[in-house]
């Protein structure tokens, strides 16, 4: 990684949106989806202008190279505000360089700073960022079970 292309993470704002979307429409085209860029742009573009998500971007020098997205939700039961991390995405020609260990760290610290309960997220099981998660003192939920229910088309 060098000095010369240190890693700045940073809150993005609905101006970053022309360097997130591209990275965003990767995130998605990972989890199977065809490659959409307008649609992102639009998707991104009602988050930020709707206040519905936290979005701190990383960078490399001037390139925007990967991103987090948090929303906010909420516990009945511990009466407290959480984040789902929802999503975690590192361009692959930049993983193996600790921008996914810089967003994540990010992410806990905004936490903090806000005074919410914690983090949530959820990963395909065999996805190898686990053991990332596991380092930086993530839990793997062992008492719940995690239903979704699809709406019909």
């Amino acid at each position: 990684m060098g000095t010369d292309n240190p890693i700045h993470i940073v809150r993005a704002s609905f101006a970053d949106i022309a360097v997130l979307a591209p990275l965003f429409d990767q995130y998605r085209i990972f989890y199977g989806q065809t490659t959409d860029l307008s649609s992102a742009e639009i998707f991104l573009k009602q988050r930020f202008l709707n206040e519905e998500s936290i979005v701190f971007l990383a960078n490399m020098g001037t390139r925007a190279v990967g991103f987090t997205q948090l929303y906010t939700t909420f516990s009945s039961v511990s009466l407290q505000s959480f984040f789902i991390l929802n999503d975690l995405y590192v361009a692959p020609e930049y993983r193996g360089r600790g921008l996914g260990k810089a967003l994540l760290i990010k992410a806990q610290e905004y936490c903090i700073s806000q005074d919410y309960k914690g983090l949530a997220l959820e990963t395909a099981s065999d996805n190898p960022a686990q053991g990332l998660y596991n380092k930086l003192g993530w839990k793997k939920d062992a008492e719940y079970v995690h239903y979704f229910w699809t709406a019909p088309a």
